[in-house]
């Protein structure tokens, strides 16, 4: 399967990232663009967006980016640093890209921007190797 045809299947098997509608901008080899919506349900009570769903979002795009070649791969290690308040209405877009690879782990690098291209968080993702495809989990 090419990445983006991998990226698609990931998608159709996981339903955290559908309930948040990610949708797939762009996928390429170790790398992805990808966007969402933020909704009433993502609000917390400060009226901004739960740290936890730009945190999974992240997360998403550090599995669309570390699987799409078809090796299966696992968050083993992240972290954010959060830098603007996300609000009810905004689209956040992460864009993933592979900072460092090695026979077991890869390092990845999130950036995540709203509509209006500001920077609202940044991620760093470490992931380990499983020596498995993605299709035969």
């Amino acid at each position: 399967m090419t990445p983006t045809e991998t990226a698609n299947y990931i998608l159709s098997q996981d339903f955290f990232s559908q309930w948040m509608d990610v949708k797939l901008i762009e996928i390429r080899e170790n790398y992805c663009l990808i966007e969402m919506p933020i909704r009433q349900e993502m609000i917390n009570g400060l009226k901004t967006v739960h740290g936890g769903v730009t945190f999974s979002f992240a997360e998403s795009a550090l599995a669309f980016s570390s699987n799409n070649t078809g090796n299966a791969a696992v968050a083993l290690n992240c972290m954010i640093n959060f830098t603007k308040a996300v609000r009810l209405g905004d689209v956040l877009i992460a864009e993933s890209i592979l900072m460092a690879d090695t026979r077991k782990t890869a390092v990845y690098d999130i950036t995540i921007t709203n509509q209006h291209k500001i920077v609202v968080a940044s991620f760093r993702g470490t992931v380990y190797k499983l020596d498995k495809k993605v299709t035969d989990l």
